[in-house]
């Protein structure tokens, strides 16, 4: 399993966020915070804890997540147990011979070798030996399987594993064995690894792919990782893995990196499903403005032009130059279960008067969320967290976002009815929706910069409100203003940093620690009147948010705080320890 780095650092007040131009019509508005009455950002919000810290490194260790959900399939065609490969033809890079067996035709020219199978089924390309100058292709009519044997294919004019059958490419990974595909800067290839028809990754051995001219990885039709592989993928020119019609990963490691302007690490002309396994993917290229789309774009780890959908097992997602996202999808994003980790650092993008903001996780379509863990975490300038062009709706799991901008954004309604939340952002918002925004259930913890924003804001100048009619809620800053409050709220006017608080409700609590700095007042909200203890200890329970909120700890010692009812607003006293509002002197 990859480590946490877990250590306690606090971290300063960053300077107030100044306008700037935006992706889209919306994030210009929320940034220069106009829908709090037309004035800056004054405050700066910071956290400790696991969520501040975490890194997101490379990691080939063969140990994959315990948590996975039912593999997935397009085809039953696509399982390899389904399927016979008794018809084996060894090839030998390191000493290529033409020949022709078992009705199969191989011919080599210098370490260059092509292996027609034609309209022979069940063959098995058995694969072995070096070559610094050679390549094999495969044709033929008929799904086949390649098994790596310990072979490293080093082609500096193009591909290295030429794949030019249309049907079904079973790559098996042989046991125990290191296997090396690489090309050169030469030729107008796709990538080291081409595939025409299907690619489905088997077997336990290890696969390094270099590409230095496109693509690592590219597949006209779909690409499906298994259990056990070990595949590592770097591109220095392009993306890492592309494919036309899907990428599905039921298991295995893969590591991607990327260091090319606005590369991404996994891209999909279709849709993802991630349902095992861990997959580590690092960007580091920075932004570039694409004449032909006629826009500014940015790496990202994950870019789906359908839908992501994340139901098992591990992402681990870091983009670190300008512009860069965690994930990027045209359509909606569904994470059902399994572990999500991002984190960027690089600012925003500019070019062409057009920019390219950071994001964790940005999509065009929905976003729900009904199990499972994502953490989020932006550093770089204008990086906001979790956000959507559209609705978005979460039900269960756990969720945090620690953000430079705002922490969870939704251009349209945003619904809380169930899970664990965490929204703190450094300069901005926790929670922003542009819509309506409805907190029906589940427990939400929320932190804004300081005044003019709100820990949870919605759209009141368009029209919208947020709506309270269940969950437990902790907001520091505060609600916006004209808010509809079915469940009764209560307010404190000043709160203490860096301590931690119980929040109880009969048997039940909700313990948190408090951010270093952020909004004035501290609103909180439960299913009766809530008591609020500050200065406690807090053993056992369940743990959320790298350690920043503890469900149903033994709570004890502490000193009890007066809560007055909230009407909504965040106009409301003093910051921490009593100061004015607007956030620290």
């Amino acid at each position: 399993m990859k480590k946490i780095l877990v250590y306690l650092m606090l971290m300063t007040s960053v300077a107030a966020m100044t306008s700037c131009m935006a992706d889209d019509p919306f994030e210009e508005y929320n940034n220069n915070g106009w829908n709090n009455g037309g004035n800056m950002n004054n405050g700066s919000s910071a956290t400790t804890g696991e969520l501040a810290t975490f890194d997101v490194t490379i990691d080939k260790t063969r140990a994959e997540p315990t948590e996975s959900a039912e593999a997935y399939y397009p085809d039953e065609e696509d399982v390899m147990d389904g399927n016979e490969f008794t018809t084996e033809v060894a090839i030998d890079l390191s000493n290529p011979v033409a020949k022709t067996e078992n009705g199969v035709a191989v011919t080599a020219s210098g370490g260059h070798v092509t292996a027609n199978h034609s309209a022979t089924k069940g063959v098995c390309y058995v694969v072995s030996g070096t070559t610094t100058n050679g390549s094999l292709t495969i044709v033929g009519d008929k799904k086949y399987a390649v098994r790596l044997n310990g072979v490293n294919i080093t082609n500096p004019d193009s591909a290295a594993l030429n794949l030019l059958s249309s049907k079904r490419a079973f790559v098996v990974l042989a046991d125990g064995t290191t296997n090396t595909l690489t090309d050169g800067t030469g030729g107008s290839h796709k990538g080291a690894l081409y595939c025409k028809g299907k690619l489905l990754f088997n077997g336990s051995g290890a696969l390094s792919i270099t590409g230095n001219s496109n693509n690592g990885i590219h597949c006209a039709d779909y690409i499906v990782f298994n259990k056990d592989n070990n595949i590592y993928v770097k591109s220095t020119a392009n993306h890492g893995i592309k494919a036309n019609d899907g990428v599905f990963i039921n298991g295995g490691i893969l590591n991607v990196e990327v260091t090319a302007e606005a590369a991404k690490g996994i891209n999909c002309e279709s849709n993802i499903i991630v349902c095992g396994g861990r997959t580590t993917v690092l960007t580091t290229g920075g932004g570039t403005y694409d004449s032909t789309d006629g826009e500014a774009k940015g790496a990202a780890g994950i870019k789906a032009d359908s839908m992501l959908t994340v139901n098992g097992g591990e992402l681990w997602l870091k983009s670190t130059g300008s512009g860069g996202k965690g994930v990027n999808v045209d359509g909606e994003a569904h994470f059902n279960g399994g572990s999500v980790y991002v984190v960027t650092t690089g600012s925003q993008y500019k070019s062409n008067n057009d920019t390219s903001s950071p994001k964790g996780i940005k999509t065009d379509g929905n976003i729900t969320i009904s199990g499972g863990r994502i953490w989020v975490r932006t550093s770089g300038t204008n990086g906001e967290g979790i956000e959507t062009k559209k609705e978005l709706s979460i039900s269960g799991g756990e969720v945090a976002s620690y953000a430079y901008d705002d922490a969870i954004n939704s251009k349209s309604t945003m619904t809380v009815s169930g899970g664990y939340v965490y929204a703190h952002g450094r300069n901005n918002d926790g929670l922003d929706a542009n819509g309506n925004c409805y907190i029906k259930g589940g427990t939400v913890y929320a932190i804004c910069s300081g005044q003019p924003e709100v820990a949870i804001d919605a759209n009141t100048e368009g029209g919208y409100k947020l709506y309270v009619t269940g969950g437990t809620i902790v907001a520091v800053g505060g609600l916006e203003n004209g808010s509809s409050l079915s469940q009764s709220c209560y307010q404190t006017s000043s709160w203490s940093p860096n301590t931690w608080y119980a929040l109880s409700v009969g048997t039940s609590s909700f313990s948190f620690q408090t951010p270093s700095s952020g909004g004035s007042g501290l609103v909180v909200s439960a299913a009766s009147q809530p008591t609020l203890v500050s200065g406690v200890s807090v053993s056992g329970g369940t743990t959320y948010f790298g350690g920043l909120g503890i469900s149903n700890g033994t709570v004890s010692g502490g000193t009890s705080v007066s809560l007055s009812s909230y009407t909504g607003g965040n106009s409301m006293g003093g910051g921490p320890g009593g100061g004015a509002p607007g956030g620290w002197h």
